[in-house]
């Protein structure tokens, strides 16, 4: 049996390898820009399962000019944000949703826990996974990681809303 990915499903059901998303897909999944496109590519994307999320993070950010300018550290927020934007494009490519007339928003932010700061020339990869989906709305884990070393860990939830005329 093979996945609609064409990956080949083993006993347990799950597809064992998924698929990349390029810089390319990301700018047509989810509607940020730069300078709050916190998501450089996807890897491993299983349709309503998991995805990796990456970010290179450059000394270019803007938010190193004023946060820690002596000791740059990206923002937790910001990590949150980047979570989330695997997230979403998880869910846009699972549920094939065009961001024309549609917004992945966003509900609750659960258990939030930073071991770790983010630094100019770090690569933060971040590792979601569904843990409920129903209809349009998804709870994940997530866990953002340098160097295999945990950064930063969280539950959170989002929706597909419909974008106001």
């Amino acid at each position: 049996m093979t996945t609609d990915q064409g990956g080949e499903v083993p006993e347990g059901g799950a597809p064992e390898t998924g698929i990349d998303i390029s810089y390319q897909e990301v700018m047509k999944r989810i509607p940020h820009r730069y300078p709050f496109l916190l998501i450089d590519r996807g890897e491993n994307w299983i349709k309503n399962k998991s995805m990796v999320g990456i970010k290179n993070v450059t000394f270019n950010e803007p938010f190193f000019n004023g946060h820690f300018p002596e000791n740059p550290v990206m923002p937790g927020v910001l990590i949150i944000e980047a979570l989330g934007q695997t997230g979403a494009v998880l869910m846009s490519k699972s549920l094939d949703v065009s961001v024309e007339g549609k917004t992945i928003f966003f509900m609750g932010v659960d258990g939030v826990k930073f071991r770790s700061p983010v630094r100019p020339g770090d690569q933060l990869r971040m590792h979601v996974e569904v843990t409920r989906h129903r209809g349009d709305v998804f709870k994940f884990r997530g866990e953002a990681f340098v160097n295999n070393k945990i950064v930063c860990e969280c539950e959170f939830a989002a929706m597909v809303v419909e974008t106001p005329q």
